[in-house]
């Protein structure tokens, strides 16, 4: 079968094309059936909904949100809750799609969701926030469920944003269901461990990297795109294990230090100042900036589109670690693999937040709760055993980890979907 061209407007970067690329050049290796390629390709549900909210003084703002389930034949729906100015329904498809295959890929039971509202959170007070999220759950409350689809925390969403929703959706039912989101906090059903799973699952998979490419941690030197729970948990990991931080960066801009850079600090600065920036006794860089500054290990921990085809040819890490979903484009994936960069890719080295969200749900399903260590020590299972089945596949087909995730993923969904049948 011929291969498909997959064609990007490099102007705008539309997430779902960039999504939609990625699959088909993984299907393209497969030689996948046309029939399943158009059944994968295809987000199975998109809910819209525009609700209302008193913003004080009698104003009235109506706000725009989306549930997107993509796939749901391996288990319920799983995805998280963005709120983000830019959220449009072509991105919370991609990230629904990349839901997918990030489960699959880690062999967890669910099918990939995404959901988020169109809004800035930094402009909403408290109140407002809270207001803003419940009606946003009675919307999307038609499609989500225990056992049709889990909502977790995401971009500027948290622990607190889910506790209304599960006290939201509870209300409705007339009982609590802690079950229907994961990143709660623990005093409602929450798991330990949640909080530092995308970060300490992002570590195992980049320890893995280091160890196929014979290069040591201790004494790497790290730089960190975004510096939110992702990515501040990665660089406070990193450094416990003796690697150098010496750059990081937020919305506000970003920092280097060649002496180095303790995330600790700098976290507890962010928390007085509200951005990583100002820092004493750093540089000031921008994010683009950042991102090539010299290092051993890259962490794109922010959002989509920071890698492309005209900063790859600059970037001069050896390993790039995507704990944020989608930052690097199909372009750049080939000129970093051309490169002989190592990256691990973002289904697979995120992977670890939705695993533990996993756990989570499986705790609150059996009321039956287990200790961090043995989160931990499953977590960490997970992923070593999911990074090795990807480099398998990477060295035996001589392609990019990024290809061989998805040829994993999709494999397992496309498997799962034949073995079920198309209903009726």
């Amino acid at each position: 079968m011929k291969e498909r061209t997959a064609v990007i407007d490099h102007t705008r970067q539309d997430p779902w094309e960039v999504a939609l690329a990625q699959f088909n050049i993984a299907a393209d290796k497969l030689h996948l059936d046309p029939n399943m390629r158009e059944i994968l390709s295809t987000c199975q549900r998109e809910l819209s909904v525009h609700f209302p909210v008193r913003m004080g003084n009698g104003v009235v703002k109506v706000f725009n949100g989306y549930r997107v389930q993509h796939n749901v034949t391996r288990g319920p729906a799983k995805g998280g809750i963005r709120y983000h100015p830019d959220v449009v329904l072509n991105e919370i498809k991609a990230l629904a799609m990349w839901m997918t295959w990030k489960c699959a890929v880690v062999n967890i039971p669910y099918g990939g969701a995404k959901g988020g509202v169109a809004c800035d959170p930094k402009q909403l007070t408290p109140q407002q926030l809270e207001t803003l999220t419940r009606r946003y759950t009675s919307e999307i409350s038609i499609v989500i469920g225990p056992d049709r689809d889990i909502p977790a925390p995401d971009v500027n969403t948290n622990a607190q944003v889910m506790a209304w929703m599960m006290d939201t959706y509870s209300m409705h039912r007339g009982y609590s269901v802690p079950a229907v989101v994961t990143g709660k906090p623990l005093a409602i059903g929450g798991s330990e461990g949640r909080n530092e799973a995308t970060a300490r699952g992002a570590v195992y998979t980049i320890i893995e990297a280091a160890k196929h490419l014979g290069m040591d941690i201790e004494g790497a030197r790290v730089v960190v795109q975004g510096f939110g729970n992702a990515g501040m948990f990665s660089a406070k990991l990193l450094a416990e294990l003796g690697a150098i931080v010496v750059g990081v960066s937020d919305t506000g801009g970003g920092i280097f230090s060649e002496k180095g850079i303790d995330p600790a600090k700098v976290d507890a600065y962010k928390r007085e100042t509200g951005s990583v920036s100002g820092f004493p006794g750093t540089e000031r860089v921008t994010n683009r900036e950042l991102l090539e500054l010299p290092c051993d290990i890259l962490v794109p921990a922010a959002i989509e589109n920071q890698i492309d085809r005209d900063n790859a040819p600059r970037i001069k890490a050896k390993i790039v670690a995507e704990a944020a979903n989608g930052p690097t484009s199909p372009d750049a994936d080939r000129i970093l693999f051309e490169r002989g960069i190592f990256l691990i890719p973002d289904i697979l080295c995120n992977a670890g937040g939705v695993t533990v969200s996993y756990f989570e749900w499986v705790q609150d399903l059996q009321n039956l709760f287990w200790r961090e260590a043995t989160i931990n020590a499953r977590l960490k299972e997970v992923m070593v055993r999911s990074f090795s089945d990807v480099l398998n596949i990477s060295e035996k087909h001589k392609v990019d980890m990024r290809t061989a995730a998805y040829m994993l993923a999709v494999q397992r969904v496309a498997d799962a979907t034949m073995i079920r049948g198309i209903y009726p």
